[in-house]
């Protein structure tokens, strides 16, 4: 075999090497409100783009076609319709993706502990000081070029309330938007991580209760809500499958339950969209 013909296998194999390492399972692709969309940049250079959406930072991961994928986050209150996204290359070019419409249901929910509907001013004096945590929470971003997407259900229970339901609270008139997915299971059900990630946020809110936050890399962030226990700390590495915390009904609940949000970059989308259907 002559040199030239031994070159030209040895980099056709790198570049499959490569395909194989890097491309990666994504998230379900639903454009509406709400929910994500996988937009082709059409780019297999080796390093990814930069790429943003309402000026955002975007996840951007290699499709099995060997393409870079971004993989973008839509808010429910976006409106439907054709919406571009920013690559920031070269050439600063934008792509454009459609967003469909979407219906969710109207709900009203009774809540038992009045200041949990209305709170008192001592009550929100305390949630101005712990919100700051959480949107600073939300809006981490760790660059890695593998992010686990291929999600299994953080807890065993009856999926009581879906995401992006419009709510009320004991008929009051203000309509509020349900931003992530409850699981409702008896007090100390174990939670486990659905994916590899990093503890990034611990605590006990006054609207979430027990709270833990988890950093899945390239602006990915899991939250889980309303826990009687949490076993795991700021900084804990967690695999699949690992132990965070138990169920419980602290915080504004209407019983026990886990309160599961998905953001990716910086807005919650559905969860489901992330598991096997």
């Amino acid at each position: 075999m002559n040199k030239l013909l031994y070159r030209k296998l040895i980099c056709s194999f790198l570049i499959l090497f490569s395909s194989a390492v890097f491309a990666q399972d994504l998230p379900r692709h639903n454009p509406v409100p709400g929910g994500v969309a996988i937009v082709d940049l059409k780019n297999n250079d080796n390093m990814a783009p930069k790429v943003y959406f309402l000026k955002r930072r975007v996840m951007v991961v290699k499709g099995k076609n060997d393409h870079w994928q971004a993989v973008v986050g839509i808010p429910l209150s976006l409106t439907a319709g054709k919406h571009k996204i920013s690559i920031k290359a070269a050439d600063k070019k934008m792509l454009g993706f459609k967003v469909t419409s979407k219906e969710y249901e109207l709900r009203n929910i009774t809540i038992s502990n009045k200041r949990k509907v209305s709170p008192t001013k001592a009550d929100l004096d305390r949630h101005s000081k712990e919100k700051p945590l959480m949107v600073a929470a939300l809006k981490t971003w760790t660059e890695q070029q593998q992010v686990p997407a291929s999600f299994i259900l953080p807890v065993k229970g009856r999926l009581s309330s879906e995401f992006g339901l419009r709510r009320t609270y004991n008929k009051q008139k203000r309509i509020r938007r349900h931003t992530g997915l409850d699981i409702a299971a008896p007090n100390g059900t174990p939670i486990v991580a659905p994916a590899k990630g990093r503890v990034i946020l611990t605590g006990e809110y006054f609207f979430t209760g027990g709270t833990v936050v988890i950093d899945h890399g390239q602006g990915l962030i899991t939250l889980y809500c309303h826990l009687s226990k949490t076993d795991v700390k700021a900084g804990d590495e967690l695999l699949q499958g690992e132990h965070i915390g138990e169920v419980g009904s602290t915080g504004r609940v209407s019983g026990p339950h886990l309160h599961w949000v998905v953001s990716l970059n910086n807005t919650k989308v559905e969860p489901k969209l992330f598991l096997p259907e």
